[in-house]
């Protein structure tokens, strides 16, 4: 971002998911995962207005850079996408513990460029998603065993909630 942005960003006061992703660069010369840039904004938009101010854009940016700083450990081989190895290695450091099987289904699910891997801001929406997900089912799986028992619509809510 430079400083004309920056002071843009203050004139405004608020700055959009759409302004937010055209600011930003997933490394693929693709626009960055509007899906993404909406689920970063909620987690710092504070007071529902649909964007962020110029103190909570700078959590966003940080948020943004220590993720980036993360994708660059894991991308093993510098391709500026994460394939599924690196990702296994990756969320296996984050604590998830899944089956290869899995893994497949997650680059099948982030990977919107179809390459077999993810690139930068996929990857971002791909932890989110588990980490979202995670908490959702850790609210149910009360005594903690990784097993929980819920009806058809306890099950549709708990994902609804989530996408």
């Amino acid at each position: 971002m430079v400083s004309s942005d920056v002071q843009l960003l203050k004139q405004s006061k608020t700055i959009s998911d759409t302004e937010l992703q055209q600011a930003l660069s997933n490394g693929t010369w693709t626009p960055f995962n509007p899906v993404t840039v909406r689920s970063i904004i909620s987690m710092f938009d504070r007071d529902n207005k649909g964007g962020v101010n110029f103190n909570e854009f700078a959590g966003v940016w940080k948020y943004i850079t220590d993720w980036q700083n993360i994708f660059r450990t894991y991308d093993r081989d510098n391709s500026g996408f994460i394939d599924k190895n690196e990702l296994k290695q990756a969320l296996t450091g984050f604590g998830y513990r899944l089956s290869d099987q899995f893994y497949t289904t997650l680059i099948q699910k982030f990977d919107r460029q179809r390459k077999g891997q993810v690139a930068f801001d996929d990857f971002i929406q791909c932890c989110i998603v588990l980490q979202r997900l995670t908490d959702v089912f850790r609210r149910y799986d009360t005594d903690q065993d990784g097993w929980i028992q819920v009806s058809y619509e306890q099950y549709l809510s708990m994902v609804f909630n989530v996408v």
